[in-house]
């Protein structure tokens, strides 16, 4: 499979590329800096230079030529403010949907977070400061933009918080509720109360997703568990 990461170096992008580059994978990582391109060719990915805030569906297109998937993995952030959460992720998800769709990339995969069904339904938890309410509200409007493209074949991966640690291979998936409606199994949250997950993790559950072509049209809650990757994510196909 050749898959291209937009966000292929950011914490959960660079640890998404060696995992699919190590199981035989054929990598395009999108950088928006040329200082980063070595940290990505070392591991064994491509890399394009592209900047989702500044180049057009047109130009992105180009860079999708032959890819198989792409995945979203791109953010603003920590650091930045309300108006970056939506031109990086909501715009840049949608843009990277334009491209995909011009380019004949039915296969998508997004990012994006636990929480947002809250900020969908406007109801802001007590304690979620401005900008995070702004990245949840963000991360929801790219959802609902990707749902409502019968051109791809997407699939929704919510994390819970995110955290550094080692991986270890086991977590807790669920199917979610489409919230626009479409019921795609049965509406629970993974984990029995678990709020993180490891990045490392979260790569390899996306890795598993890429290549399960059954999971398109789900969105999937993930924390961090006790379940072997693929027996959760055959849980979640049940």
């Amino acid at each position: 499979m050749r898959t291209v990461i937009a966000g292929g170096h950011g914490q959960v992008g660079r640890r998404l590329a060696r995992t699919l580059v190590e199981r035989g994978d054929d990598v395009v990582a999108f950088v928006r800096s040329a200082s980063q391109i070595t940290d990505l060719t070392e591991i064994g990915a491509h890399v394009a230079l592209v900047d989702l805030e500044e180049d057009d569906a047109v130009a992105v297109s180009f860079e999708l030529e032959g890819a198989d998937a792409v995945v979203f993995a791109a953010g603003a952030g920590p650091g930045s403010g309300a108006e970056r959460k939506d031109t990086v992720d909501r715009a840049g998800a949608a843009l990277l949907a334009d491209a995909a769709e011009r380019a004949g990339v039915e296969r998508y995969v997004l990012v994006s977070s636990r929480g947002t069904e809250a900020a969908r339904a406007d109801e802001r938890p007590d304690g979620v400061d401005d900008t995070f309410w702004a990245y949840l509200r963000a991360k929801a409007a790219a959802e609902d933009d990707l749902r409502a493209r019968d051109g791809l074949r997407w699939t929704v991966v919510r994390p819970g918080r995110l955290t550094d640690e080692p991986g270890v291979g086991l977590v807790a998936l669920a199917p979610v509720e489409d919230d626009g409606g479409r019921p795609r199994g049965k509406r629970r949250k993974a984990g029995g109360g678990r709020e993180e997950v490891t990045r490392d993790d979260v790569a390899l559950v996306i890795a598993e997703v890429l290549h399960e072509p059954r999971t398109a049209g789900l969105v999937i809650d993930l924390v961090g568990g006790d379940r072997p990757i693929e027996e959760a994510l055959a849980g979640v196909l049940a």
